[in-house]
């Protein structure tokens, strides 16, 4: 793509879920390592990876190993996701529609709606508690507000905004938390730094699975920003600067929140024991923190509004979204998380954590179905045409093959589970350690996979060759 065609591209997003023609591709491939690493140095990684050590009782050398584990696992499925944006031109939701048909869809999109609504609504509570901490006079309820306009500010400008602003917190960010582990390591307030907590198989397998779940939490809006990307940028480019810069940043972010919780007395709040641990500089810290999460928290509107559009676009097909519907539904979905979030109770996070994992059950059979379907079916040929179709085109409006692999994904991994709503008996004898991801990803791909090639008429359909692109 040629620099002028870069440099010409809108400031504001004119594209919703739409398919963006070569014409309106811009940006460079580095910019995913920048919008991942940045995006993901932020309070709420730092909180979710303190549990390790809080929750699950892990000393800092297993936490660390877990945490890392985890995130190079669940990574490698979260870029994968990313690598077919530039392929397909169109966000990761209405993608959706050529594996399980313009209605099939439906349920896996309403689910990453919801999601990606409580990461907004939660990541407003921390911004809001990271701007009291700066400024005490600065209520919680008020910095709730401050930090959603913000965030909506720079969800509805749009895409290439949300690149910039990550291009300069990948540099501030990560410069940040080197001096904020630096002044830590350096002043200790505990004597069991190293000593707190022991190897315990359950906490370990937990922790792994927070951390491969949170980059699975990615999956449905991942691609969602590589879609600009010109369509000859090399799979394996976007694979890779997807996956360092997530896994990076984001394992950065929870080793950091496990050191300043050993760092610190037992029994105080993760952002409260950040800014003990880092002293003089815990309010400098507290404002990149800040920044970080009202920047990272427009991805959770931009991806919400978008699952939206496309829940309603399948019934109002006439309809063509524009800048202008993306701008109103933010604002709706704006007002209403600052709503909830400034009348929800202290253990908002705590809520939300719980809210996640019983959500995860659901993506986990949703993302492997995705990812072979893309990757060993159709290789990345799909008609794109038909996907926006009220009937579905060739994918039709269900595919049974697909629903029948997700619901009986879904059904495997409850003897696996550990939510508030259910601890299945596996979980329970290996003392609630939660494997269900794993378990669902194990079973579906292969099971989805051998339906898919049962389909004779699917079959047909791939080798004819209409599975290529109409645009």
């Amino acid at each position: 793509m040629s620099s002028s065609a870069t440099t010409s591209a809108p400031l504001i997003e004119k594209h919703t879920i739409g398919y963006v023609p070569p014409e309106d591709r811009h940006g460079k491939v580095r910019d995913l390592f920048t919008l991942w690493f940045g995006g993901n140095i932020a309070p709420l990684p730092i909180v979710t990876g303190a549990l390790g050590v809080q929750l699950f009782h892990l000393n800092l050398v297993w936490g660390i190993v877990a945490i890392l584990v985890g995130h190079l696992v669940g990574g490698v499925l979260m870029a994968l996701h990313s690598a077919q944006g530039p392929q397909m031109g169109i966000p990761q939701m209405i993608q959706s529609r050529a594996q399980f048909g313009s209605l099939g869809a439906l349920l896996v999109v309403l689910i990453a709606g919801v999601m990606y609504i409580g990461f907004f609504a939660s990541n407003i509570v921390l911004a809001g508690k990271s701007l009291h901490g700066v400024v005490d006079s600065v209520p919680v309820p008020v910095g709730i507000v401050i930090g959603a306009l913000g965030s909506g500010i720079i969800g509805i400008i749009g895409y290439r905004f949300i690149h910039v602003l990550n291009r300069i917190g990948t540099w501030v960010l990560g410069i940040g938390i080197v001096i904020g582990f630096g002044y830590i390591l350096t002043h200790i307030q505990t004597d069991d730094f190293l000593t707190r907590g022991s190897f315990n198989l359950s906490g370990w397998l937990a922790t792994v699975s927070l951390a491969a779940l949170w980059q699975i939490a990615f999956a449905p809006y991942v691609s969602d920003y590589s879609r600009y990307l010109p369509a000859n940028v090399p799979v394996a480019a976007t694979f890779w600067t997807t996956y360092l810069g997530s896994a990076l940043g984001s394992s950065l972010s929870f080793v950091f929140g496990a050191v300043a919780v050993l760092a610190t007395p037992v029994g105080m709040d993760t952002m409260d024991a950040v800014k003990l641990a880092t002293g003089a500089i815990g309010p400098l810290m507290l404002v990149l923190f800040l920044l970080s999460v009202i920047s990272h928290n427009a991805l959770n509107l931009y991806g919400a509004v978008l699952s939206l559009i496309t829940l309603v676009q399948t019934f109002a097909y006439r309809w063509i979204p524009t800048a202008k519907s993306r701008a109103v539904i933010s604002i709706i979905v704006l007002a209403a998380c600052c709503f909830a979030a400034v009348g929800a109770s202290a253990d908002f996070i705590g809520h939300f954590v719980d809210m996640v994992l019983v959500l995860l059950v659901v993506l986990v059979p949703w993302t492997a179905i995705n990812l072979i379907d893309f990757y060993a079916i159709h290789k990345g040929r799909y008609d794109i045409g038909s996907i926006f179709q009220v009937d579905g085109g060739i994918y039709g409006r269900y595919n049974p093959q697909a629903l029948l692999a997700y619901a009986i994904g879904i059904a495997v991994q409850i003897p696996f589970m550990n939510t508030p709503l259910y601890v299945g008996p596996v979980s329970a004898h290996i003392n609630g350690a939660d494997l269900s991801w794993l378990v669902g990803l194990l079973v579906t791909s292969p099971l989805y996979f051998w339906l898919a090639n049962r389909d004779s008429a699917y079959r047909r359909r791939l080798s004819s060759g209409k599975l290529a692109s109409s645009l």
